[in-house]
């Protein structure tokens, strides 16, 4: 879902709650809570926004793919020889 749909999925289920409780919403409120919305869409879309709080692995430069690719490869073949007589979740930061 982009901003712009997202920004009116939420203004109207605002309005729709201010509706029911018997209140409105001028027009100058709706447009500057969409205006927000799209904002932050605008913002927290951008895909170093993610990486930057690690909610991934990172961005892969498109000419180190198959220097990574080999690497990744290399190690999973290694993973049965390498694995630690206990057993450990996934560590993150």
């Amino acid at each position: 879902m982009g901003g712009e749909q997202a920004a009116e999925v939420l203004a109207s289920v605002r309005n729709d709650t201010l509706v029911q409780r018997g209140h409105t919403w001028p027009d100058s409120e709706q447009a500057a809570f969409r205006s927000a919305i799209r904002q932050q869409y605008e913002e927290q879309g951008d895909p170093y926004y993610a990486t930057a709080r690690l909610w991934d692995d990172g961005i892969l430069d498109p000419a180190d793919t198959r220097r990574v690719l080999g690497l990744a490869l290399a190690l999973v073949s290694e993973e049965p020889r390498l694995r630690p007589t206990g057993h450990f979740g996934i560590f993150r930061m």
